[in-house]
């Protein structure tokens, strides 16, 4: 059995132990999400149009991560809504961002792996790049929204007259903490995975400008902020759809 399997094993161990069926069902979407991913590289290896791989796999991404993950049906729905709207407004950032960064493709660091193999595949690596970009958000847009919709679906449980104007501000103040949170996690992630790229560059003694015009280090860094700008925005854009609920369910409490 592979070091893999085995960390696989544990943390399916873990998440159910925990987290009980609704832990069990998260591990489960993982694997989904894994076999989505999997299918986009096909799709986009196949001519397939990034965007539209982007789009149909995102959205189907975002269903299985909100819910299989979160029981409260409302805070479900909330969720799933605001991330659709959020990613639709980062896809219309991020590809004219990637058009005109033009950081996709390889850089001078990975020609030593690539010698003798040929780059005319037919692909766009501007759409490769702008899938990866998308993809690579989704995570902390859904753990975004589903924490704001759940801690507003208890606040409307426990006072369902709360006004909609107390929600809102309830949902930013949510929203405040997430933020915080979030860039923590990005940035340290991102410092850690690239702690081997960071120590090449000062034994190479690159320059700072070598640096920031390096193409993986500005494809990795566009990641973090079309990251950082999806949580932003995700903030405003859940609490929104919720209190619109809350007020359409005071009007027809059926």
């Amino acid at each position: 059995m592979s070091t893999i399997s085995v960390l696989g094993l544990v943390l399916f161990a873990l998440m159910t132990l925990i987290g009980g069926k609704t832990g069990a069902t998260a591990f489960l979407s993982l694997i989904f999400n894994f076999g989505l991913l999997f299918l986009a590289v096909v799709l986009i290896s196949w001519g397939f149009p990034a965007m539209g791989v982007s789009l149909v796999i995102g959205t189907i991404i975002l269903a299985f991560t909100i819910f299989f993950g979160e029981e409260n049906e409302l805070a479900a729905k909330t969720a799933y809504i605001a991330a659709l709207i959020v990613m639709v407004g980062l896809i219309l950032v991020i590809f004219p961002v990637e058009h005109w960064i033009m950081a996709q493709g390889f850089s001078l660091e990975d020609s030593e792996d690539l010698e003798g193999m040929s780059l005319t595949i037919g692909v766009s690596f501007v759409g490769v790049a702008v899938t990866e970009a998308i993809l690579s958000t989704l995570g902390a847009i859904a753990e975004a929204s589903i924490a704001i919709a759940a801690g507003l679906s208890e606040i409307i449980a426990q006072h369902p007259k709360v006004t909609t104007k107390r929600l809102y501000l309830d949902g930013i103040s949510i929203g405040k903490q997430i933020i915080g949170t979030t860039f923590n996690t990005l940035f340290f992630g991102f410092f850690g995975g690239f702690l081997a790229l960071f120590i090449w560059f000062s034994g190479l003694h690159y320059s700072f400008g070598s640096v920031i015009n390096n193409k993986i280090f500005v494809a990795e860094v566009l990641m973090v902020l079309f990251a950082l700008i999806g949580v932003i925005l995700t903030v405003p854009v859940t609490t929104w759809v919720m209190t619109l609920t809350h007020r359409q369910s005071m009007k027809h409490p059926d």
